[in-house]
């Protein structure tokens, strides 16, 4: 089945200012973030990849912009259902304004309880998010390798649900701007390959093509005993 490589956009304005960008339009990469950009996707660059699909929000348009650059032919795809969680009347707002909120600590603990107000419920962006990345699996061939870009409690949330662990747990799970987090997902399971991960070799993740003479290996869901 396909592998997905998460990547949180680079870092952005709103990162710096202490605020909650949410769905605010208009909030781009700042200088670091362009940066952060360009590095990911030179370490992309050698991946045969078959789609690149992104949040709509512009952070996550120009971090997709820059992985593309490396792909000729292959424009990136909008799904809506990437997009950031819609956080309603805490967007724009100060983080240490929203910590003294008594929502604030259910968000940290109990974060399958909220529903932001006059927004989305965290279980809602869960949902949506892992419906987008199961989506794409179903349309690409079992060997692909493709690139979703999305935001950091989006990508925290399908990690959660791909490592079977309740969304109360997404809060210990740490995604930082610029990262790759890589999903294999096989016909009983997913498999979590790497998380938060800034700065390893990716050629690993090519499928090795057969020795001659030799049938293709079919993919296996089972986990190698001892590890590999």
């Amino acid at each position: 089945m396909p592998t997905v490589i998460l990547v949180r956009h680079g870092r952005s304005t709103s990162n710096t200012s202490g605020t909650l960008a949410g769905r605010t339009p208009g909030v781009k990469l700042d200088d670091t973030g362009v940066q952060q950009a360009a590095a990911v996707a030179e370490r992309l660059a050698a991946l045969p990849l078959a789609a690149i699909v992104t949040s709509p929000l512009e952070r996550c348009r120009q971090t997709a912009a820059a992985i593309a650059k490396h792909h000729s032919g292959l424009r990136p795809a909008t799904d809506r259902r990437l997009t950031e969680c819609g956080y309603g009347d805490w967007t724009g707002q100060k983080i240490s304004t929203l910590a003294k909120d008594p929502l604030w600590s259910v968000v940290q603990a109990h974060p399958s309880a909220v529903t932001f107000p006059n927004g989305e419920s965290m279980r809602a962006m869960q949902q949506r998010g892992v419906d987008a990345i199961r989506a794409h699996n179903a349309a690409l061939p079992d060997d692909a390798i493709w690139v979703a870009v999305s935001h950091g409690d989006v990508i925290k949330a399908i990690v959660a649900d791909a490592l079977g662990q309740h969304l109360d747990t997404f809060q210990r799970i740490v995604v930082d701007t610029a990262s790759t987090t890589i999903i294999t997902y096989t016909k009983t399971r997913p498999f979590l390959v790497r998380l938060n991960d800034t700065g390893s070799e990716l050629a690993s993740l090519i499928p090795k093509p057969p020795a001659k003479g030799k049938a293709t290996k079919k993919q296996s869901s089972d986990a190698v005993v001892g590890g590999r």
